[in-house]
């Protein structure tokens, strides 16, 4: 089996009503207007759909941070670029990023969950997080950590009910690889310097995926990639920023042992 795993192209734009200037997305316009849009090219993200398309893979997964600020028509820029791939018939697994879920301005929160409707062509809404869905003999639990916060922080949350739904799947006899999907790393190396980035309630995950209950966690937020990996090869892949560093991860799994290979991806290569 073959994932592509891609995260964090960051559209952006400018503030779209003047609520903008009164809550969280002004601080994100301003960090687009400044830095995000020269470190940010969505043309990437273009490439990356192509070479998506080109290859065709069993599974693609995109953790997230399709906007900066959560604005509906950051969302309009990537829905045509991400739309040949979502008519492609290829399993696409979209799970919302913070900045996806940037304020609870009721216009941005309806623009998300839209996305989440329109990229799973209908098949579930934003609500139904969290789910099991199985391709082949994977099985692949997407679990939203993306909530809107105050000001100042960025931080994720695995609520008590998915908790709950990922013990009642990791109690179940594994009958092949299983894969964790959500947009906020679970390994956390820094976590005082990462204060104000920060997942909480992911350290019982972190001990399904050491006693081999969860084979492997995909997420984004970080814009650097990174592959963490214990000795039996369990562990966690973020893919970085698509649009950032102009890379994305293509996993094989070996769907009978469950051992993974990793290969990165240079879109500016191709």
């Amino acid at each position: 089996m073959k994932i592509i795993h891609f995260s964090d192209p960051h559209a952006g734009g400018a503030a779209e009503d003047i609520g903008a200037y009164f809550d969280k997305r002004f601080v994100g316009v301003f960090n687009y207007r400044f830095r995000r849009r020269f470190r940010h090219d969505l043309s990437l993200l273009e490439k990356a759909v192509e070479y998506i398309l080109d290859i065709r893979p069993d599974v693609v997964v995109c953790t997230g941070d399709l906007t900066s600020t959560g604005q509906p028509g950051e969302f309009e820029k990537v829905r045509p670029i991400l739309t040949p791939l979502r008519d492609s018939g290829i399993p696409f697994f979209y799970m919302p990023g913070n900045h996806d879920c940037y304020v609870p301005r009721r216009k941005c929160v309806e623009a998300v969950k839209d996305m989440v409707f329109y990229l799973s062509c209908g098949e579930w809404n934003f609500a139904d997080f969290p789910l099991l869905k199985r391709v082949k003999n994977c099985e692949f639990l997407l679990v939203n950590n993306s909530r809107p916060t105050n000001l100042f922080c960025s931080w994720g949350f695995v609520a008590r009910n998915d908790l709950a739904f990922v013990e009642s799947v990791v109690e179940q006899k594994k009958c092949g690889p299983r894969i964790i999907l959500g947009h906020f790393p679970l390994y956390e190396n820094h976590p005082i310097l990462r204060f104000r980035h920060r997942l909480y309630g992911q350290k019982k995950i972190v001990e399904w995926i050491r006693e081999g209950k969860i084979d492997l966690s995909l997420c984004g937020h970080v814009h650097r990639p990174y592959l963490i990996l214990d000795e039996n090869g369990r562990g966690e892949n973020c893919a970085g920023s698509v649009t950032c560093n102009g890379s994305m991860t293509e996993i094989n799994v070996d769907e009978h042992t469950g051992n993974f290979q990793f290969k990165t991806i240079a879109l500016t290569e191709n």
